[in-house]
């Protein structure tokens, strides 16, 4: 455990201007050539990579051949190619999983090891890293994050596209659950649990605000997600700087309603909720809505057919 304060990555809390762009691109399977499609969305989202410390958090969580959990590989590899040849100073990929598992062996199951070259000398288990405090996190007085996400330039979250059976969706900023580490915290992140998930999503997003997203709807997962739902074609892949955003336009495409989803609604300071303040770049989200299936507890957030809610 590090003695000293880490600061790269800090508390920002002011009041969102709007206008972010989000880019909607087609990605019809994990075969095709990713990584120009990577390059695409972050030229329109107009990132600034070079000389920056990247750090690439995929989702992580089980392994089920049978349906889709994780991000998959092969969207991880071409962000690493896409990220190093725009002139990083280092591209690390990094994840805490919520559930007490190896860590690696989760990622030999879901195909890191053969789909990314090296992956051992590239990847930082979260969960056992060393940690410095934070302080005033979601209320508390300090609070223990890994120094390897305190120290990135660029904290660029990877989800799969998922519904989630508490949150309604599980996207860019519930992704950031896989930053606490559980040697810590406990698992599944008991105190994230204890503080509510809608505050600590905010929270985490609140600590880290130099971010971008890179979201894995190419095959995502319906109704009782994040784990036990099943595979859902949308073939997409979702990018921008704001994860508000990222995550309302998610949620669109979806069939969901942004404004009926908690966390979205608490972080409404942080970034665009309202479509009107967002930058719509590559597909139209309404025209590529795909309704994901909903479990009866959240069918009450089920966008109506004019997608102009929230």
């Amino acid at each position: 455990m590090a003695g000293g304060m880490a600061s790269c990555q800090r508390s920002e809390r002011t009041a969102f201007a709007g206008n972010s762009p989000v880019a909607v691109l087609k990605a019809k399977s994990y075969q095709q050539d990713l990584t120009a499609t990577i390059l695409e969305g972050i030229r329109l989202c107009g990132v600034a990579v070079k000389d920056k410390r990247v750090l690439l958090k995929p989702n992580l969580v089980e392994f089920d051949a049978s349906t889709a959990i994780n991000t998959d590989v092969a969207v991880v590899a071409a962000a690493l190619e896409a990220f190093r040849s725009l002139g990083a100073a280092s591209v690390t990929i990094a994840e805490g999983p919520g559930h007490r598992r190896d860590t690696l062996g989760i990622a030999d199951e879901a195909g890191y090891w053969k789909g990314v070259r090296n992956f051992e000398e590239q990847f930082v288990d979260l969960n056992r890293d060393d940690v410095s405090p934070v302080k005033n996190f979601a209320g508390m007085s300090q609070f223990f994050l890994p120094n390897t996400a305190l120290a990135a330039d660029l904290i660029v979250s990877m989800p799969k596209m998922k519904t989630h059976h508490w949150a309604g969706a599980t996207l860019s900023m519930k992704n950031f659950f896989g930053l606490v580490p559980g040697a810590v915290y406990g698992w599944p992140k008991n105190t994230l649990h204890y503080l509510g998930i809608d505050n600590s999503i905010v929270a985490l997003n609140r600590q880290f605000r130099r971010t971008f997203a890179i979201v894995d709807g190419i095959v995502g997962m319906e109704g009782n997600g994040p784990i036990q739902g099943k595979a859902k074609d949308v073939g997409l892949l979702v990018f921008g700087e704001d994860l508000v955003a990222v995550d309302s336009t998610c949620c669109r495409i979806m069939g969901i309603d942004p404004a009926k989803i908690g966390y979205l609604q608490q972080a409404a300071d942080l970034g665009a909720v309202d479509p009107r303040q967002i930058h719509q770049r590559g597909e139209n989200p309404l025209s590529v809505r795909n309704d994901f299936a909903l479990i009866s507890e959240f069918a009450a957030v089920r966008l109506d057919s004019t997608g102009r809610n929230g």
